[in-house]
């Protein structure tokens, strides 16, 4: 896998190439990992209802073809765009999601944070109250707030073309996180997103984009 770091690039622009790119590779083309960071955007998914976009103010809104729910890219955010070829890699959609969570939470991991997962919400989440524990989730959250004691740390978005991904993970480091607030996150109410930062770790995007890129092209 050829991992690129683009550095702090436009989301527009980005979209669109990872579109040419998928569009134009071939069977033989090497899978590729794209590592960056976006000024202030918030993007809407397929999926996205305007409802759950409160109040974007001066920040941008663009609409892609992702799975998933509106979500905040901004500053201090470390995105991963993964370009695989999953007919030649040889598993299916389903085990592609996972291998892109599991490598969130061995990035949290190495940070000594653990991250888990809720069902029927993609992502990775952190406890509030003890983001250090490494005690698993008891039973299922209740039906009323799935998020309940929570915060998202990882949002997740892919599209699959000609059996080939790409969008891919945000792993929110240390952020301006208000403008989440602009909106319901992924489609959730009141589900409140952190970041490294604020549940305190300290570190540097660049490590963070680093240990996340040797996660992802060890799995990928």
């Amino acid at each position: 896998m050829i991992v690129r770091n683009l550095g702090r690039v436009d989301y527009l622009p980005t979209y669109e190439a990872m579109q040419a790119f998928t569009a134009q590779r071939q069977t033989d083309t090497p899978n590729e990992l794209w590592m960056c960071e976006h000024p202030s955007v918030f993007t809407q998914g397929l999926a996205g209802q305007a409802a759950h976009l409160l109040t974007p103010g001066d920040i941008p809104v663009v609409q892609t073809n992702r799975g998933g729910q509106v979500t905040f890219h901004g500053h201090g955010q470390v995105m991963a765009y993964p370009l695989v070829n999953l007919q030649n890699a040889g598993y299916y959609v389903k085990e592609y999601v996972y291998k892109l969570e599991e490598s969130v939470i061995r990035t949290l991991s190495h940070f000594g944070v653990t991250g888990h997962r809720v069902a029927g919400a993609p992502g990775i989440y952190v406890r509030l109250d003890d983001p250090f524990s490494h005690a698993a989730l008891v039973g299922p959250a209740l039906p009323s707030d799935p998020f309940k004691g929570l915060g998202k740390i990882s949002a997740l978005g892919i599209k699959v073309s000609r059996h080939c991904t790409y969008h891919g993970a945000a792993l929110n480091v240390a952020m301006d996180l208000e403008p989440f607030d602009r909106i319901n996150p992924c489609g959730y109410a009141g589900l409140r997103t952190v970041d490294l930062s604020t549940i305190g770790v300290e570190t540097t995007w660049d490590e963070a984009a680093q240990v996340l890129a040797r996660q992802l092209a060890a799995r990928l």
